[in-house]
């Protein structure tokens, strides 16, 4: 079915060419990840930039959604009032550039990032409308290329920067209206993809184009289908012959001299901070890309040393959602056609966990874990690439949060698709993950090894002890921002000042119901004499009842509970 066309760029437009990006690469992802080889043919350039336009869609979606509640509120009717108009520009391309910032993955899905940023910074600027037209969406893109080369420590011609240089240029040569400059810019991307092999030479002798700029071309392709209803064609440039990264020969950057870890966080940090880091992080290793801004950073560099390119950003400000990846096992630093593929073991267990403890915790046990930070949900994506990276024939799902119950679902439909082997086990906290975790046996049929997990996890009851961040209407009445409140499974039952008072009725109201194991986690702030005043109050009320303790981390709520 044909796309409706947008005529301007406002903020349904906007909407539009952020779902069709997603399923453009959603489609176009194994063709990108198997020419991915610069800077590093890890095969997962398609996979990453589709991981960072899937966060951009949810925060679009998010304004959107907000947008239809507020102005339900106001209508008091229920119902969003006609006439609104949605969200404006500036916030729809906000919520898009930062969506992408903070999702941003790899290379070339932090300087999609920042491209994107580009185009936002000139759109949200026109404060005399809420849309733009062609000569608009001229400026945007110009913006956006010269704002990912400055992002970038050493700009390489051949790679996504081109493509996205070329499309500025053609987009400036062109006019008319949006559907006209979107069309010019995708035709002077895609022949600038079609020229990166005679500009890089690693790209020539794997017979390949630019992984990135593929992506970018696929991104724009869907800016064209935005402004005219239709998509303008393949992306890939027609002459590119398309092979698996690790089919090749070892490229320049693969003689085993260069850098072994890839390392991105966001970084809060002030602009001077960040000059400082760029040095540094420049100093020790190499495809540095630093993209954001207003207090927010996107950091990515490939380094030997991981932990001092983290400490350089602990100095500069503060980061959070750290990912290190180690190219051993898929890295273009040595030669993969000598090394036999690693063998997929039979079964694993892939869990998302809220807090360093509890990813410490799984991990002693044999999971793969996949860590969420509180607010920053896993998209579906990532859910995949962390069975991916189980590398089992048959994988465990468990996403320990009743919210992710649907994009859990989703990305085990996805690994189906893949040849995997996935049960989803609808764990609702992460202490049910851990009884589920404590009966798994690899050694049993797949079907009964699932089936005694899912049982330990329904058996076991949940709770958390958490603090109200606003005032609102709850299941025990109405509290006030924090106020203390204790959750029993997923709903408010206790309203109270202290952490341990509220902590000891939610246990004794879990204990009524009988129990043998009661499982504390305990949050980074949650006070520590918490777990010794339960752990005491269990020992003379319910004598026949076992208490373990583990330490959680930053895990959001100061105290997860489980009874079984």
């Amino acid at each position: 079915m044909a796309q409706v066309p947008q005529r301007f760029f406002d903020a349904l437009a906007v909407r539009t060419w952020c779902g069709l990006s997603l399923r453009a690469l959603g489609r176009a992802r194994e063709e990108i990840d198997a020419i991915n080889v610069y800077p590093v043919a890890d095969g997962d350039t398609g996979t990453n930039l589709y991981l960072t336009v899937e966060s951009a869609v949810a925060a679009v979606e998010a304004v959107f959604a907000a947008h239809e509640v507020d102005e339900a509120a106001l209508d008091g009717s229920g119902a969003p009032r006609g006439g609104a108009g949605g969200p404006s520009m500036a916030d729809a391309v906000g919520a898009m550039a930062h969506g992408a910032l903070i999702g941003a993955r790899g290379n070339s899905g932090t300087i999609l990032a920042q491209l994107l940023r580009g185009m936002a910074q000139v759109l949200a600027a026109r404060s005399d409308t809420d849309h733009t037209g062609g000569h608009g969406l001229q400026r945007a893109l110009r913006h956006a290329a010269a704002s990912a080369r400055q992002a970038v420590a050493h700009p390489v011609e051949g790679t996504v920067l081109t493509v996205a240089s070329a499309a500025a240029d053609a987009a400036d040569a062109a006019g008319g209206d949006c559907a006209e400059v979107a069309r010019a810019a995708y035709e002077g991307a895609r022949a600038a993809l079609a020229a990166t092999p005679g500009q890089l030479a690693v790209l020539e002798r794997a017979g390949v184009v630019d992984a990135g700029g593929h992506g970018l071309v696929t991104v724009l392709a869907a800016l064209v289908e935005t402004f005219t209803g239709r998509a303008p064609g393949p992306a890939a440039a027609p002459h590119a012959r398309v092979k698996r990264a690790e089919e090749q020969c070892a490229a320049e950057e693969g003689d085993g001299n260069g850098p072994a870890f890839e390392v991105i966080y966001l970084l809060e940090a002030e602009d001077a901070a960040v000059a400082r880091l760029r040095q540094r992080l420049d100093a020790l290793g190499d495809s540095l890309v630093v993209v954001g801004g207003d207090g927010l950073w996107n950091v990515h560099v490939h380094v030997d040393d991981a932990g001092a390119a983290v400490e350089a950003g602990v100095e500069a400000g503060r980061p959070y959602r750290i990912r290190i990846t180690h190219f051993g096992h898929g890295d273009a630093h040595t030669a993969k056609a000598e090394r036999p593929p690693r063998e997929r073991a039979q079964r694993a267990v892939v869990a998302v966990v809220p807090g360093e403890g509890l990813a410490a915790l799984y991990a002693e046990a044999g999971a793969t874990t996949l860590l969420a930070r509180p607010g920053e949900p896993p998209a579906s994506g990532e859910l995949v690439q962390a069975v991916r990276r189980a590398h089992a024939r048959e994988v465990v799902l468990l996403p320990n949060d009743a919210e992710l119950r649907h994009t859990a679902a989703a990305a085990a439909e996805q690994a189906r698709t893949e040849g995997i082997r996935v049960a989803l086990i609808p764990t609702r906290s992460a202490v049910q993950g851990i009884a589920a975790l404590a009966v798994h046996e690899s050694e049993r049929r797949f079907d009964e090894d699932v089936v005694a997990m899912t049982s330990a996890a329904g058996a076991t009851r949940h709770a958390e002890v958490t603090v109200a961040e606003r005032q609102s209407w709850t299941t025990a009445g109405i509290c006030q921002a924090g106020d203390v409140l204790g959750l029993i499974d997923g709903d408010v039952a206790v309203i109270g000042a202290d952490v341990s008072q509220v902590a000891a009725t939610v246990l004794d109201r879990m204990l009524s119901a009988g129990g043998e194991l009661v499982t504390l986690v305990l949050g980074d702030e949650a006070p520590e004499s918490v777990a010794d005043h339960l752990e005491a109050r269990v020992r003379e009320a319910y004598l026949a009842v076992d208490t373990v303790v583990y330490r959680g981390g930053r895990q959001g709520a100061l105290l997860l509970v489980g009874v079984e």
